[in-house]
């Protein structure tokens, strides 16, 4: 079980004083990627207009551009909400970069009411993520957007 506190506090030691967005979020990312198992991609998409597009990660090469709306990464930019998927194989419209994923978990990046951006885990295992996850990684996306200045939006890409 992930202590999702500690990682957040080691999210905010890693962060403090940096003043670069990119910076922050790669190492998030990597943070993300060392500390939680049975990854098999972290990373982050980040909001240009009305798509998403690919920012820092750790994993296997990734889908370029998401459309807003369409995958679990754009539905939950879409719904301002985070999307909590079991099996990526019964999510209608499911974007399959790596044929590995089995279950995903997608956080949007808030910034008052806009969606800069979503954190996106994958993981080859079926059922991998819980709702105890779900609340300890927006807690921790939660923690990286306030991080990012307010002007924060895709054209920093």
């Amino acid at each position: 079980m992930t202590d999702y506190k500690n990682l957040t506090l080691s999210l905010e030691a890693l962060i403090a004083d940096v003043p670069h967005p990119i910076s922050k979020l790669s190492n998030a990312a990597a943070l993300l990627w060392e500390s939680l198992d049975q990854l098999n991609w972290a990373g982050f998409y980040l909001m240009k207009g009305d798509t998403l597009v690919l920012g820092p990660f750790q994993g296997k090469p990734a889908c370029i551009e998401i459309p807003v709306g369409r995958g679990v990464c754009g539905t939950a930019a879409m719904r301002k909400a985070s999307v909590l998927v079991p099996d990526v194989h019964l999510f209608p419209g499911h974007i399959a970069c790596d044929g590995a994923s089995e279950s995903e978990l997608v956080v949007p990046l808030m910034k008052e009411d806009r969606v800069v951006g979503v954190l996106d885990l994958d993981s080859p295992v079926k059922k991998r993520f819980s709702d105890e996850d779900r609340e300890g990684l927006e807690q921790f996306a939660g923690v990286l957007a306030a991080s990012l200045p307010d002007c924060f939006d895709g054209n920093l890409l």
